[in-house]
């Protein structure tokens, strides 16, 4: 009985919270977010996510190069809000009767969802305050009172389960025509329940403004990552799509949720673990996860992570889920003590290091974020140890950009000389919208003749991969990652063989000056039976001008190399027995 009204409290805590809650916006939304919406805080979960919604629509289009690419037919599950169109039968379909047919058709489907809270609300509703996934309940009840708000749950009712036409037809319908209603849910579409987590996480567009314009407004984050695909020239001119689909399958988060939440089990625990953003933040040029895993943090990961409880709430990983070592989450996600769906407040460097970046440092927006990374850092680490780290690691990263800047120089100078292989003879015009440049970003993905040169393409790792790496391997503490396996030793590569073609390139331009001035000096007249009695250059370039002359002194000239050959053995002393001096030799006849 006592357990019993103790849980009818703890609702009723639950619901008044919500109450409260409701009609005024969540401190963990930025107050840049606000002001880019033009709302008070004051406003209500719905104001927000009208507001949001519709600059969310505005935003998720083809972008400025649209007429240079058209969708594929998968196109239309990275972005399904542009492109997707239902081919499924033209039924009317009850709640229950998705879930009975799809229990044959695609039972994995219906597992995934069943094993999902969706699926399970009275259970999480049932649960102990000392259970750690008791908060979900609140989380519910905020889910609840957002409905109730838009008027997609009945005042006093509770939400029974989330099933398969709220997310696929429309929030609280009890049945709809799967040909005509049917829909792949969008990052709007979870965030019409979960307001707050979709204001969190388009907020990283507003607070990832950049003092100086190192990058566009918003840019580098999970909020914009489809317009940073579409709006790549390289991408937009690709004519093989399904090579540029690769890109598209990690920069479709501005679209949709589930890069991070698989479905559908949308699981919490999953989105917790590294290996939720491994799919994506891996390889040559933004590795953090293998970073993360080659470094003592990684280390602590892999030895005792099965040890931790990943049901608990991520701001009380340590306190309460025995989390020994810090995960990508638990430092990304963490703001000033606050976790949020903000996973780019803290990011002072960007996708790439930049010098405008190296050179502002010492602004105070650079300044406050290293200051909160300290904070970070300081849930396990002395803030000395901390600064002393993030110290060390922007000298080590301005080392990396000093490379790649020289080496910068050294290719632009010798594009601006024409001097590139194949520059002035077979260096064709890329596809639109793609412009020439020396060591571009299209280096890594047009070959056409000489476009691009080994000089291009090295360039472009260089600073598009290698200096990447080595940054990503002193921001997560990974030493081999920004010395010797990756990163350093890879840009000091890089460079050694820019500098050596340097080298090659300026000596033949110089050799070749040397022979045009020689032919230029040294005019010769050929035979009249060669020229017809007009004067031609002499030398290689008459050769190559006059291809019947070449033939004849080709001729003469092999013929003048057999006769050579041959006199010394005409002139080779004779013994007294006239045999050769040279024994084993014979008089030729």
């Amino acid at each position: 009985m006592l357990k019993r009204l103790a849980r009818t409290l703890s609702a009723l805590l639950l619901l008044f919270a919500a109450s409260v809650a409701w009609g005024t916006i969540w401190d963990t939304v930025p107050d840049e977010q606000l002001k880019a919406l033009q709302l008070e805080r004051s406003a209500t979960p719905k104001q927000l996510y009208d507001a949001l919604t519709k600059r969310w629509e505005a935003n998720l289009t083809k972008g400025k190069f649209a007429k240079w690419w058209e969708p594929i037919p998968f196109d239309q599950y990275m972005a399904p809000p542009l492109f997707y169109k239902s081919q499924g039968p033209d039924i009317q379909a009850t709640r229950a009767q998705c879930v009975e047919c799809h229990s044959a058709v695609t039972h994995g489907w219906v597992k995934q969802w069943q094993d999902s809270l969706h699926a399970r609300l009275d259970e999480i509703r049932a649960l102990p305050d000392s259970d750690n996934r008791a908060y979900k309940k609140s989380i519910i009840a905020e889910v609840e009172a957002n409905m109730r708000e838009q008027g997609l749950l009945a005042a006093g009712t509770p939400l029974k389960e989330v099933g398969c036409i709220d997310c696929h037809m429309g929030v609280g319908k009890q049945s709809g025509n799967h040909l005509t209603e049917l829909r792949l849910p969008s990052r709007a579409d979870c965030g019409s329940c979960h307001i707050r987590q979709f204001a969190e996480a388009e907020s990283e567009r507003d607070t990832q403004i950049w003092p100086q314009k190192q990058w566009a407004d918003g840019h580098p984050s999970h909020a914009v990552d489809w317009t940073a695909n579409v709006e790549t020239a390289s991408w937009a001119a690709l004519q093989e799509r399904e090579v540029a689909m690769s890109c598209t399958m990690c920069h479709y988060n501005q679209a949709k949720c589930d890069g991070c939440h698989t479905r559908h089990e949308f699981t919490p625990v999953e989105a917790r673990k590294p290996e939720a953003c491994s799919t994506c933040h891996n390889g040559v040029d933004h590795n953090e996860y293998e970073q993360f895993l080659l470094s003592k943090h990684g280390t602590q990961y892999l030895t005792k992570g099965d040890q931790w409880d990943w049901n608990a709430r991520l701001s009380d990983a340590f306190t309460k889920g025995g989390q020994t070592g810090p995960t990508c989450q638990t430092c990304h996600m963490e703001y000033k003590g606050q976790y949020t769906h903000n996973v780019t407040r803290k990011v002072r460097w960007g996708f790439l290091p930049f010098q405008n970046i190296a050179d502002n440092l010492d602004h105070p927006w650079f300044q406050e974020r290293k200051e909160a990374w300290v904070q970070t850092c300081a849930n396990c680490h002395s803030p000395r140890f901390a600064r002393t780290y993030l110290d060390m690691s922007d000298a080590g990263i301005k080392h990396g950009i000093k490379l790649v800047e020289d080496t910068r120089k050294v290719v632009q100078k010798l594009y601006d000389d024409g001097l590139l292989v194949g520059q002035k003879t077979n260096r064709p015009a890329l596809p639109e919208p793609e412009k020439d440049e020396p060591g571009a970003f299209n280096s890594l993905f047009f070959s056409k003749g000489n476009n691009p040169s080994i000089v291009d393409r090295t360039f472009a790792e260089m600073w598009e991969q290698h200096v990447a790496r080595y940054m990503k391997g002193l921001q997560h503490v990974n030493p081999g990652g920004w010395t010797y396996s990756h990163g350093w030793s890879d840009l000091i590569k890089d460079q050694t063989i820019i500098n050596e073609y340097d080298t090659v390139l300026r000596d033949r331009a110089k050799l070749e000056q040397r022979v045009q001035k020689l032919e230029a000096a040294t005019p010769q007249k050929r035979a009249g039976w060669f020229n017809n009695g007009h004067a031609k250059p002499s030398g290689l370039t008459a050769l190559a001008d006059d291809p019947p002359m070449a033939s004849a002194a080709l001729a003469l000239a092999g013929g003048g190399l057999l006769i050579g050959g041959l006199v010394p053995f005409g002139r080779r002393r004779r013994g007294k027995d006239g045999a050769d001096a040279t024994a084993g030799e014979q008089e030729p006849r």
